[in-house]
């Protein structure tokens, strides 16, 4: 009897590892805005729904990082969903207070740029598994804008 049960757990594990999950890229972070207090950037998402029928998105996981200090964390909930077999575009907005982004500035050096790592968490809702979440993360470097950008 413990085989039978022992095979069935491996038939039915072999399934769920085997079903089609969403996929995504991080494809671009950019500056959107400056104001007096912060700088806000974009991240942009991508995410492939392999299946016929919309999956909701639970929420969104993040955590901007550089100089090997976190700037910004934080979750969108209920994001809203994906498309059946398309790829939808989602923005991540992210806001950054200037005295943070001043300690960072010895990163910024003579080329005027920050070393960043943007990791993100889509959760999703996937039938028979559950929530499910896709990690994705992206390196870069990201130009600061310069005083003659501003005004």
């Amino acid at each position: 009897m413990a085989q039978l049960v022992n095979k069935a757990k491996d038939f039915v594990a072999d399934k769920v590892a085997n079903v089609q999950k969403p996929e995504a890229d991080l494809t671009d972070l950019s500056v959107k805005h400056l104001s007096r207090d912060s700088a806000s950037f974009s991240g942009q998402l991508n995410v492939y729904n392999p299946y016929s029928h919309g999956i909701p998105i639970c929420e969104i996981s993040y955590s901007f990082r550089s100089a090997g200090r976190e700037i910004v964390s934080g979750t969108m909930p209920d994001p809203g969903s994906l498309k059946g077999k398309e790829t939808t575009r989602m923005e991540i907005p992210l806001k950054v207070p200037y005295d943070f982004l001043i300690s960072i500035m010895k990163d910024a050096g003579r080329d005027w740029d920050i070393d960043y790592e943007l990791r993100v968490g889509l959760t999703v809702d996937l039938p028979i598994i559950g929530n499910f979440t896709i990690p994705v993360s992206k390196k870069g470097e990201l130009k600061l804008p310069t005083l003659s950008d501003v005004f």
